[in-house]
């Protein structure tokens, strides 16, 4: 049986779909990886399918359903899906969480360039690595998010956002600052991709008295991290989340110059979420009490203080999902969380001027993947936009990426 037969198989089981009507329609998937091991790529917003749209990078690991510890090491690779989707290892990370992986991602500009963090003793690195040569160099600072031009980047503190947020930070190094609330010497930092030079640009400290920051409690934590390069590479986003007495934390969306000057704080109230640049100037992010709209939605906002503008696609567009336009921004791609009691995932495609909404496929997450070690689907555009690719689980085999073919959906 085919992948795209099993989903189709199970459907009438499946919250979403109504008893003697026809069961929907999806593009065709199939699984890119398979054992032994697990694999996932992770976010969302990181450029996962190469220039020619021939490999696809993925994380290998040998265990699911715990948290990592300073000892687990993965393995990172790239599947060749014009040659049987054969497996490729480029090499290791000991630095990584289920939510984002080891950062792993083509460098933008390049033909055939690749980077992700590690750890070396007590330092995180990040390590480049040219696929066609398989020349590798180590800069001595890991990274977050890389600007456009693939000479710079953006990164934080994982130490400090291990102690503060379950499953985004790495195991292994102790946060230096563990004891202090909102650290002077720690935050977001700007890494030179030519020199491996490494430069604090936003500390804890300097976010935690900029602005009105409710509930700040005299033991709340405050880390950022979340960040992303705008396209132009001029600005980036971060999150600003501090701890609650009573667990959880606030967070505001924040935006800077790439040297860490002129911040504006786009989401002010505390509940900021899931983002996306869909211009130099605009963002797009799951956001609450805006516009009458006292419920989590996707609002669409100005680069500037309070800059909010309008919801977009309100009760059609998924309000927690993994956001990324597509076609000149008409188009966006998403997905859902767990939902229903199969707890299904449904990537999906919304038509902004339509108001259409194209659902994916179904994709059953079991109990077992839960919290931390969640498997949100978090899906990734080829370049061409004719592909996604996420991952989900495939029963026994558990977390592998799957490929689905929307070409021609985008018309």
């Amino acid at each position: 049986m085919t992948h795209r037969r099993h989903f189709l198989s199970t459907l009438a089981l499946a919250p979403f779909a109504v008893r003697g009507q026809e069961s929907p329609s999806f593009p065709s998937t199939r699984k890119i990886t398979k054992g032994p091991g697990f694999h996932w790529f992770a976010y969302y917003d990181k450029l996962q399918f190469s220039p020619d749209n021939r490999f696809v990078l993925s994380n290998k690991v040998s265990f699911e359903h715990r948290s990592p510890t300073a000892d687990d090491v993965i393995e990172v690779g790239m599947v060749d899906i014009q040659d049987g989707d054969k497996w490729i290892p480029l090499g290791k990370s000991n630095a990584w969480n289920w939510q984002q992986g080891c950062m792993l991602q083509w460098i933008p500009g390049t033909e055939s360039k690749v980077i992700w963090n590690d750890r070396e003793k007590d330092k995180y690195v990040c390590h480049i690595l040219d696929v066609k040569t398989m020349e590798k160099h180590t800069l001595p600072a890991p990274i977050y998010a890389l600007s456009p031009n693939g000479k710079e980047a953006v990164s934080c503190d994982f130490s400090r956002v291990a102690d503060c947020r379950l499953g985004y930070g790495y195991a292994g190094i102790k946060d230096r600052f563990f004891d202090e609330m909102a650290p002077a010497g720690s935050g977001v930092t700007q890494v030179n991709l030519e020199t491996g030079a490494e430069k604090l640009i936003v500390s804890h400290e300097l976010l935690s008295k900029t602005g009105t920051v409710m509930e700040n409690h005299p033991d709340s934590k405050h880390h950022a991290y979340h960040l992303l390069v705008g396209p132009d590479g001029k600005r980036f986003i971060m999150l600003h989340r501090w701890t609650q007495p009573k667990g959880g934390h606030l967070t505001r969306l924040i935006t800077a110059n790439m040297d860490g000057s002129d911040l504006r704080i786009v989401i002010p109230n505390g509940y900021a979420s899931h983002f996306i640049w869909r211009d130099a100037t605009h963002i797009l992010s799951q956001a609450k009490g805006w516009l009458g709209n006292n419920d989590w939605g996707d609002f669409l906002f100005e680069d500037k203080d309070s800059g909010i503008m309008e919801e977009i696609g309100h009760g059609i567009l998924d309000k927690g999902g993994h956001l990324t336009y597509l076609k000149n921004n008409e188009w966006i791609l998403n997905d859902t969380y767990a939902q229903g009691v199969r707890r299904i995932q449904t990537p999906h495609l919304y038509h902004i001027a339509s108001k259409k909404r194209i659902d994916l496929g179904y994709f059953p997450q079991p109990p077992e993947y839960k919290g931390e070690w969640r498997c949100d689907c978090h899906p990734r555009s080829s370049r061409d936009e004719k592909l996604v690719c996420i991952d989900a689980p495939d029963g026994a085999n558990g977390r592998q990426l799957h490929l689905i073919n929307i070409d021609g959906l985008l018309s």
